[in-house]
């Protein structure tokens, strides 16, 4: 029971960390087993079957035929253990060193040899020859089609070809064999060559997207970094500045004995404390969103990272035709979900949708990723903030799967929100809003 708890054990960690790649992960650890295995199927089919004639053609040919296929197998451990690399120097990654094909070379020469050796003394049938002779290059090339240029690679297929013709015809095989044996060559290089570099060359294009989706990714978090650094420095700067020149004043009008640095020291103490509140609206992220310019913005960015989006009823009355606030609160909406489209799942496609419905602009942004957007809380940000917007304008958030593989994010405000209704995070902060709390005083 311990041992069947163990590979059941293996089993689920092998699905679980199946389950933990992104689809593009699949796709490259799909194409690299595929080229593995595809030398091992060549060995147990044409690469094994003719060598079956062997076992009544006399000790000889048994011999020559087992060690031609060990021999074989150790090729195509070889093989699999250098396609990770050779797909790592196709794409540039991590050069492939050299030295390690001089051990294939030479099991390559040792498998020609003994098929030389079998065709002299009878070992397989006619027709066995073509096979044997399809599948002896294939576990070779199959990492070497990915280490050379495809020039280089034809001119070495097509001088292994002649010697390998020349050294049959000189055993005594006919013509006709030698031409069907000529043919296989020419089938089996053709093949591995149209099979493998078309896939690695997928793979490195695929790579290269998901690489410049990342840093599209790095670049929009550096870009709000930035963005946060400016708010700051805009805020802070300038009170900052008049509350040292107060200050300074103050002391001097205070070692004169003169009362006004009270006057002073109170007005220091009221910029002071509005500092405080503008810090706190940019941290809370304080500051009106525009409709229009967050769908453009959600576009680009989409689509800069390879996401077809498409935005429908931006020019119509749920759009240009909302109120302010309304705007103001759905390109919130916007923003955050086109951030979590990025951040979380693998979408192809996005659809940004806006609606008027019973009195009401409803917005819905649904994309093809799979999984479903994490609730981030707190702060005004996340899908936790974002209802706390909404519901400041009477609205409504909803987020969840829509089915068929699709997310979706769904909006609704109401189009006669009044503007007292909104939260400090919303609108446009008055007087009022910057004065001190009473805990502050």
């Amino acid at each position: 029971m311990k041992g069947l708890d163990e590979v059941i054990g293996r089993v689920r960690g092998w699905r679980r960390g199946w389950q933990e790649r992104t689809k593009l992960q699949r796709i490259d650890l799909y194409t690299r087993l595929t080229l593995c295995a595809l030398p091992w199927v060549f060995l147990v089919t044409w690469g094994l079957l003719p060598l079956g004639a062997t076992l009544d053609r006399g000790p000889a040919a048994i011999a020559l035929g087992g060690a031609f296929f060990a021999v074989n197998a150790v090729q195509c451990l070889l093989s699999n253990r250098n396609v990770s690399p050779s797909f790592a120097h196709y794409r540039g990654s991590d050069p492939f060193p050299m030295r390690e094909l001089r051990l294939p070379a030479a099991l390559l020469a040792v498998l020609t040899g003994l098929l030389v050796a079998l065709a002299a003394v009878g070992g397989i049938k006619d027709e066995g020859l073509a096979l044997l002779v399809l599948d002896l290059p294939v576990a070779f090339t199959i990492p070497y089609v990915l280490l050379v240029p495809v020039r280089t690679y034809l001119l070495h297929c097509a001088a292994f070809a002649a010697v390998l013709i020349a050294l049959l015809a000189a055993v005594g095989v006919p013509g006709g064999l030698l031409f069907g044996a000529a043919l296989s060559l020419v089938v089996v290089f053709l093949l591995v060559l149209t099979s493998t570099r078309p896939s690695a060359w997928s793979m490195s294009v695929m790579w290269q997207a998901e690489d410049a989706r990342d840093m599209q990714a790095r670049l929009a978090v550096a870009e709000e970094r930035l963005r946060f650094g400016r708010d700051m420095h805009d805020v802070l700067g300038r009170n900052l500045s008049v509350i040292a020149l107060k200050s300074e004043l103050a002391v001097e009008l205070a070692q004169r004995g003169n009362a006004a640095a009270v006057d002073q020291m109170v007005e220091v103490q009221r910029i002071a404390r509005a500092s405080q509140q503008e810090v706190r609206d940019v941290v809370r992220g304080y500051r009106e969103a525009d409709l229009p310019t967050e769908l453009l913005g959600a576009k680009g960015v989409l689509e800069a990272a390879g996401i077809t989006c498409t935005v429908e009823g931006a020019d119509g009355p749920a759009g240009i035709g909302a109120p302010p606030a309304v705007q103001a609160a759905l390109g919130w909406v916007v923003r955050e979900a086109a951030t979590n489209v990025l951040r979380h799942g693998d979408p192809r496609h996005c659809v940004i949708r806006l609606t008027t419905a019973a009195g009401a602009v409803v917005l819905e942004v649904e994309n093809d990723g799979a999984g479903a957007v994490p609730e981030v809380g707190g702060g005004g940000s996340g899908l936790a903030g974002l209802r706390e917007r909404l519901a400041a304008l009477g609205g409504s958030l909803e987020a969840g799967s829509a089915g068929d593989g699709l997310f979706r994010v769904t909006a609704t405000v109401p189009l006669t929100a009044p503007a007292g209704r909104l939260s400090p995070a919303t609108r446009t902060p008055s007087p009022e809003d910057r004065a001190p709390s009473p805990e502050e005083r």
